[in-house]
Parts: C-alpha cells; structure tokens; sequence
C-alpha cells in the first residue's frame, strides 16, 4: 500500500473507534512518540496507550492534510481534534465531560508498508485552557 493511502487507512480506523484497524497499519516494532510523555515501543504498548484514551477521551479528526516525502519513507499529517473529556486523565484537570477543538500533527516513518514511527504533537496549554474554562 502506498504510503498516503496507508495514512489515510490509520485515521479512517481512529475516527471510527477501530483500535484493530489502527494496529494493522503499524509495524511490530512501532515507536509511539506521544506529546508531552515517552516513548513506546510495540504493538502492545500502543494498544495499551489506545484502550487509556478511549477510556479518558473521545476524539474525531477533520480536516486532515497529509504530506509525503517523494520516497514515501516519511509522512506528517496536520488536523483539527474535536474531543470530548470522559474520564479525569492523571495528573490532568478534572473531567467534567468538556468538549475542545485543538489544532494537532503527526510525523510518520513508513518501512515495509507499515508505520514504524508515529509522533503525535498538540498545544497541551491551550487544551487545558480550554478544559478548565
């Protein structure tokens, strides 16, 4: 599969709630690099990362803009996060159900028709902003 359509394929499976559909775009030994936090390595430590967000936060993406180096090894992505807040997160404000819009983007390394890299970027300051108020 080709490396925008592979793109395409990953946030189809995350705008439907489809965490197997996700997993099958990654490779084995994927690198998740997540905003303000660690990195994770594997199928199963991003599985792990999925089952917390679905439990903390409900989130569709639109407007999604993908880019593609000539060589299709690498990827980023920029997109509007319409969110709402569930479960109160660790060391987080109190989850009271608040909706955000937040402007994000994704850098990706593709090896063998798989994501191997995916590092998710937003503005952490202005989604507490918007969940306090």
């Amino acid at each position: 599969m080709e490396t925008r359509g592979l793109i395409e394929k990953y946030y189809a499976a995350f705008n439907a709630g489809d965490m197997g559909g996700m997993l099958a775009c990654l490779a084995d030994d994927v690198r998740h690099d997540v905003n303000q936090g660690a990195s994770r390595y594997g199928k199963t430590a991003f599985a792990e990362f999925c089952a917390h967000m679905s439990r903390c936060y409900r989130e569709r993406l639109d407007h999604i803009v993908i880019m593609v180096s000539p060589d299709g090894a690498r990827a980023a992505a920029e997109f509007m996060v319409h969110g709402e807040y569930l479960a109160t997160d660790e060391g987080l404000p109190e989850a009271r159900g608040q909706r955000y819009l937040l402007p994000g983007g994704a850098f990706f390394e593709i090896c063998g028709g798989l994501i191997r890299r995916v590092t998710t970027y937003y503005n952490l300051p202005d989604w507490e902003r918007q969940v306090k108020g």
